[in-house]
């Protein structure tokens, strides 16, 4: 749902719209464009393949946790999980791509006098949503590395019995998969932050503030990961810490709420 469906569906409306809205020709780089594309169906095949493979496919949940995505596991001993783990960071890197050509594109490609204070709020939202996918990612490639690693080379970074720990792996998947929920959100975000002013009539509410508040998310959405984790003893003051973060990220979205009331207060609406 995530990887083939939500991101490519976005990044594809992105890679069509964003140029048109900031009056460039296309995205920086087209050929890393087609190859970030490419990537995708083949990530997706390799995905479905472990259906067909000895003991079927991945089967240690939609997070993998080990021990049950080692090797041996009865949860997922076959290669349905190793197709799974090169399927991720094959898509992985299609985002991390991705990514980076909206950057660029963004930056270095806005028509003269599209200074940024002026760009269209659904283009700020691809450029928060570009800016975590670069720095979330990484994480979980490498995550999914270390657990081909563990299963193909005999590495333990999650083998408790060799010194290694599971927890490395929530640690790692979850710095990636909460900044991940507000990659897919963001967007949706900019969507409305667009359609509302025009079927108001009117322009957005307090369009600076906005912008703040989605910058906002994309930054505090790397310090709510271990809200995930509150059941692995990590601790009092951690507990706390990332119970506070958590509040605090409902902040900007609280604002962004208040925006679109105040865009359609006295708007024209048919």
């Amino acid at each position: 749902m995530i990887f083939l469906f939500i991101i490519p569906m976005l990044a594809g409306l992105g890679n069509f719209v964003v140029p048109l809205m900031i009056g460039a020709p296309d995205m920086a780089f087209p050929r890393i464009n087609a190859l970030s594309f490419w990537m995708l169906p083949l990530g997706g095949i390799l995905l479905l393949l472990g259906f067909l493979t000895p003991g079927g496919a991945a089967a240690a949940g939609w997070t993998s946790y080990p021990p049950l995505s080692e090797k041996g596991a009865l949860a997922s001993p076959g290669p349905g999980q190793d197709l799974w783990i090169v399927a991720l960071i094959l898509i992985g890197t299609s985002s991390i791509l991705g990514g980076i050509n909206f950057l660029v594109t963004i930056f270095k490609m806005r028509a003269p006098g599209m200074s940024l204070n002026r760009m269209p709020l659904f283009c700020f939202a691809f450029l928060a949503v570009s800016f975590a996918l670069l720095f979330a990612l990484p994480s979980l490639s490498v995550a999914a590395l270390f657990l081909e690693l563990d299963r193909q080379l005999g590495f333990h970074f999650y083998d408790t019995a060799q010194g290694g720990d599971p927890l490395l792996w929530q640690n790692l998947f979850w710095i990636f998969g909460h900044p991940e929920v507000y990659i897919l959100i963001l967007p949706a975000m900019g969507i409305i932050s667009e359609i509302l002013p025009t079927f108001s009539r009117k322009p957005l509410f307090g369009y600076p503030i906005v912008v703040f508040s989605g910058a906002a998310i994309g930054f505090l959405g790397f310090g709510v990961w271990s809200h995930h984790m509150f059941t692995t003893g990590m601790g009092t003051v951690a507990t706390s810490a990332f119970s506070l973060t958590t509040m605090a990220i409902t902040v900007p979205t609280g604002v962004k709420i208040f925006n679109r009331i105040g865009t359609l207060w006295k708007g024209h609406l048919t």
